[in-house]
């Protein structure tokens, strides 16, 4: 059924007026006092811009601002444009530019940056939103599923960031299956740990609300220490990048056997290592795990695979990650002969917000302009299959020469981790005059770098073996929780070595 966002929220307003739609630390909201929120913002919108409203900037994260301004543009038919409040001034004021935006909602506690922006701006308070009541001047909700629901922007080749368009009949089917696959319904209390300007934020407040679910809000220090956040805010779900598990478990605050209400714990963003499996795990032993993965392109996700309970029915995979399985019901899938993994169907996005972003980005379609439908859209992931499953091997472009060897950044980083004094492991390849050179970045325990190495020739080949070694107390992480490689490479470069002799 292709609903759009706004009736997966407000027909489960409709039906479940009184259960709590959100969970703020020290206030709840529930689904009829949230949809009379978004109402009252929806006219402010309306108000403000003096005209039709097609894109609206959004510049606000887990708070009541957030909600009710995203709730209120779906409202309005309009395509929100989330906006980072981390993010530098200039970077969010160069997306508005790039998605012609007709207005921003700013939360005024995160508002950022000096100037006067070249459109109207509409600053709200939590009071506000909260105290606000509609008029009923708004004309009647029509439902247009071929609209775009929300414009994300990417970091591009090119030096400019690449906005990805995603019509309401794209995430229409991940929705109904997710919520399905997860039990989500009234009861159910899931997770908010993506800000909204990644995707996978969409999971995590419209499979709720979809549901009649609860979302609950956690307070920024409550992310640090997820096992107190699962355990006191009682959480049925939990979604989140997988480096959550390594950095909690480094600062010593995933203690094992103390999460007993958790249902299901889904991961996606990056890969998943079987040693983050069996940590979280132990955290919650009674929990579901599943692995999913699926480029911003894809619609969220657009594979999936559930980690057997019992591990030694675990399937062997060449890098220690767990795999990602197979693609979603309405999904048709291709590898290519370089095991480039490509995909079609009803969540595949129509193509880029600039045109000549399209080139080379589908099979078949070398030009700039709109993809045809039948169109594969190429991920950059390479794939393979191991033991029947789908598992993850890395980017395309992390596949590097090494004295004319073609290496696995992966397969590396998967033996560096099997070393019992290592935590998480990141390999990053660094132009040293002609040659390109291999570094291990780790954290864990100093480890003597001979004693890495001894370790690496176990099982790799010689031209396979990082030269250096950089120990790191925690590994850099990028806004969406994720190993910042470019911020990695960048330390290699600019400092001296960090090596244990």
């Amino acid at each position: 059924m292709n609903r759009t966002l706004y009736e997966w929220f407000a027909d489960s307003a409709e039906r479940y007026p009184d259960h709590v739609a959100v969970e703020l630390p020290g206030q709840a909201l529930t689904y009829a006092a949230l949809l009379r929120a978004a109402e009252a913002t929806a006219e402010r919108i309306a108000s403000t811009s003096g005209g039709p409203v097609e894109r609206v900037g959004l510049l606000a994260s887990r708070s009541a601002v957030a909600f009710a301004g995203y709730l209120a543009a779906q409202r309005l038919g309009a395509c929100v444009v989330p906006l980072n409040p981390g993010y530098p001034h200039t970077r969010n004021q160069d997306i508005c530019t790039l998605a012609a935006v007709d207005l921003v909602v700013a939360d005024s506690a995160v508002r950022q940056g000096p100037g006067t922006p070249p459109w109207p701006l509409l600053e709200l308070s939590a009071d506000e939103v909260l105290d606000a009541r509609p008029t009923g001047r708004l004309p009647a909700y029509t439902a247009e599923p071929d609209r775009v629901a929300y414009l994300l922007f990417t970091s591009g080749s090119t030096g400019r960031p690449k906005g990805v368009p995603i019509r309401h009949r794209n995430v229409a089917p991940f929705l109904a299956y997710n919520i399905n696959r997860y039990e989500v319904g009234p009861g159910c209390r899931m997770s908010h740990t993506f800000d909204l300007t990644f995707d996978l934020s969409v999971f995590d407040l419209f499979v709720t609300w979809g549901g009649g679910a609860t979302l609950v809000v956690p307070e920024p220090t409550e992310l640090l220490s997820p096992v107190g956040y699962l355990t006191e805010r009682r959480l049925t779900h939990w979604f989140s990048v997988p480096s959550v598990v390594s950095v909690s478990a480094e600062l010593g605050r995933l203690p094992a056997g103390q999460v007993r209400e958790l249902r299901y714990s889904v991961f996606c963003g990056e890969q998943f290592t079987y040693g983050q499996a069996r940590t979280w795990r132990a955290v919650a032993p009674g929990s579901v795990i599943d692995n999913i993965y699926g480029p911003t392109e894809l619609t969220l996700a657009c594979t999936a695979f559930r980690v057997p309970a019992d591990p030694e029915d675990w399937p062997r995979t060449s890098n220690d990650t767990v795999p990602i399985g197979e693609p979603y019901p309405g999904l048709d899938h291709l590898i290519t002969e370089s095991g480039e993994l490509c995909v079609r169907g009803a969540q595949r996005f129509d193509g880029y917000l600039d045109e000549r972003d399209n080139a080379g980005r589908f099979t078949d379609h070398d030009a700039a302009g709109p993809p045809e439908a039948d169109r594969y859209y190429r991920t950059g992931d390479r794939v393979g299959r191991e033991e029947g499953q789908l598992v993850h091997r890395g980017r395309l472009d992390e596949q590097v020469k090494i004295r004319g060897y073609r290496v696995e950044l992966g397969e590396i980083e998967a033996a560096l981790r099997r070393h019992p004094e290592v935590g998480q492991a990141v390999v990053v390849a660094v132009r040293e005059g002609e040659e390109t050179e291999l570094v291990g970045c780790h954290t864990g325990d100093p480890v003597p770098r001979m004693r890495l190495i001894r370790h690496l020739r176990d099982v790799l080949p010689i031209h396979m073996v990082p030269r250096r070694f950089v120990h790191l107390e925690s590994m850099p992480l990028n806004a969406n929780g994720k190993a910042d490689r470019k911020a990695l490479t960048a330390l290699v470069k600019e400092t001296a070595d960090v090596v244990s002799q």
